[in-house]
């Protein structure tokens, strides 16, 4: 298979967008449209697609080391991405106490794929981006490797992302993404025509910055319409709460949807408190983008 051409992989793009029927938004005046990014490929879905095609041929073929935690699904994708089109993957994984320890079913999926896996730690990790660590993990990977940043957020991912946008102007006027490292976001607004909302999933309000960095390397620049609503990360990165539970659960009982919780039923609670607020005027077409899951 030639490692250049995604296409053969043939993911499903545009990915539908499909109203719904949710009184919770028709009684003041609101669609709810579903854009289902987790359509586009079984091992790539979502923003993974979006977010890695462009690095993938940057890569060209070459061997790719990606960082994640224990249960990223960038790291599960990056993998799959490497059985399926034939190139070693190297997963640097933070926390070197995992070492020792049995795989949980996430990391055992990324190994089953045939990525190398290496545990560092938190220090390490949390240095990743320095030169001399980022050089001293590339001296233990195959000669050439290409780099992708935690969570697959970079200029190239931004600007892959940017075509979930241009799907959606014209047919919604807001569209809404759950956001872990932003580039999905940045991109989204950046191809959007309308209003663009992010919901980010960790607290301590730095994703604003990181938003912009991402479209500045991408695009030059600030680009789009967008706001971020902190108000729902329910605790912070892998945190749920009895109320997103339950929110989740009576969603996919109206809708029969498998929500994520850790992203999706997020930025889904996050749309039925604004719509209960009044935050959007009526007759606002709202797209809910669902990422599939993780590292957004």
């Amino acid at each position: 298979m030639d490692t250049y051409d995604l296409s053969a992989l043939r993911p499903r793009l545009p990915s539908p967008l499909e109203p719904v029927e949710d009184e919770r938004f028709a009684r003041h005046g609101l669609t709810l449209l579903l854009k289902r990014d987790d359509l586009i490929h079984p091992d790539l879905p979502g923003n993974k697609w979006r977010k890695l095609a462009l690095n993938l041929r940057a890569a060209a073929g070459r061997p790719v080391l990606t960082f994640g935690g224990a249960y990223s699904n960038h790291l599960r994708a990056t993998a799959a991405a490497g059985r399926l089109l034939g190139f070693p993957t190297i997963g640097i994984v933070r926390g070197d106490e995992l070492a020792g320890r049995p795989l949980n079913p996430s990391l055992a999926r990324c190994a089953a794929d045939g990525m190398r896996l290496e545990f560092v730690d938190r220090a390490t990790y949390r240095a990743k981006h320095e030169p001399t660590v980022l050089a001293a993990l590339l001296a233990r990977a195959p000669e050439g490797a290409y780099v992708v940043p935690e969570g697959g957020s970079n200029a190239l991912a931004a600007e892959g992302c940017a075509a979930l946008g241009r799907e959606l102007s014209g047919r919604a006027d807001v569209a809404a993404v759950a956001c872990g490292t932003g580039g999905t976001l940045a991109g989204l607004a950046a191809g959007f025509a309308g209003r663009t909302l992010g919901v980010p999933v960790l607290k301590g309000g730095f994703l604003d910055g990181e938003v912009r960095a991402l479209q500045e390397a991408a695009f030059g620049g600030p680009r789009g319409d967008w706001r971020l609503d902190e108000r729902f990360h329910c605790g912070g990165y892998g945190r749920t709460t009895p109320r997103l539970d339950a929110f989740a659960q009576d969603f996919e009982a109206r809708h029969g949807l498998a929500i994520e919780r850790l992203y999706v039923a997020k930025m889904l609670l996050a749309l039925v408190s604004l719509a209960e607020e009044r935050a959007f005027p009526p007759g606002t077409r709202i797209a809910a983008v669902i990422t599939g899951s993780g590292d957004c």
